[in-house]
């Protein structure tokens, strides 16, 4: 999903506060329309890796790894591996984001069928890779929000697919999440929920946020088997309404 502004009334945070996978595997609920739900929260534990540079793991000879993006200390400038590397065909359909303490739907988005014009006409090589939100000020204030997301997976079967999302602040590190997809079958259909708790945001930090919109960015990283396959990128504005 690019190329879209998703925008809020309603309150994300500094650092992750993280719950972990129990030896039964993420709960699961049935969807109102059949099928399963997956609920999935940040790893318990997360050690930040050696300090690394973007150009330090563009000139890596070996595939990336995800205690590499976790040496990051900035959101990259561009992207760590080509579309194409995504060889089983992982594809993003819908994305929703609700405020979990009030069930509020605070954004949603669907990809459009193939023979609709695509969410992002830059035609830079971004399509499918970037978003841009704008939210207003309260989005700042959510303690605990849900990201559901639906994707296609095609004829491979995915080992660990493990997504490590990065939230930066112009050069400064709010958070890190990571995030255990699992095992998905070849030609499936998957829907999950990542559970973000996050603490609450220095006023100082708020308001420096909201003056200066899209200085705010993440990195999305995707490994299969712990080969990066996929990179997102989004930027984000909290000045919406004003």
């Amino acid at each position: 999903m690019s190329g879209a502004k998703a925008r809020s009334d309603a309150p994300v945070a500094e650092n992750v506060s993280s719950g972990g996978h129990g030896s039964t595997g993420p709960p699961r609920d049935r969807k109102p329309g059949g099928g399963v739900l997956k609920r999935l929260k940040s790893r318990r534990s997360q050690l930040e890796g050696r300090p690394v540079t973007e150009e330090e793991l563009r000139a890596k000879s070996e595939p990336i790894r995800p205690e590499d993006v976790l040496g990051l200390r900035a959101a990259t400038r561009g992207y760590l591996c080509k579309p194409e590397d995504n060889i089983y065909n992982i594809d993003f359909v819908r994305f929703k984001i609700r405020d979990l303490e009030s069930d509020t739907v605070l954004f949603e988005i669907a990809k459009p069928p193939l023979s609709e014009a695509p969410l992002n006409r830059d035609g830079d090589g971004t399509a499918g890779r970037f978003v841009r939100y704008q939210f207003t000020p309260a989005f700042l204030r959510l303690r605990t929000v849900g990201a559901t997301v639906e994707f296609t997976v095609g004829n491979r079967p995915l080992n660990n697919f493990r997504m490590i999302e990065r939230h930066y602040f112009r050069e400064h590190l709010l958070k890190s999440f990571d995030f255990d997809f699992g095992f998905c079958i070849p030609s499936s259909r998957n829907t999950c929920e990542h559970i973000y708790e996050f603490p609450q945001l220095s006023d100082s930090l708020v308001h420096q946020m909201v003056e200066f919109p899209y200085e705010t960015r993440s990195d999305s990283f995707y490994f299969v088997d712990n080969r990066l396959v996929m990179h997102n990128k989004a930027d984000y504005a909290y000045n919406g309404g004003q």
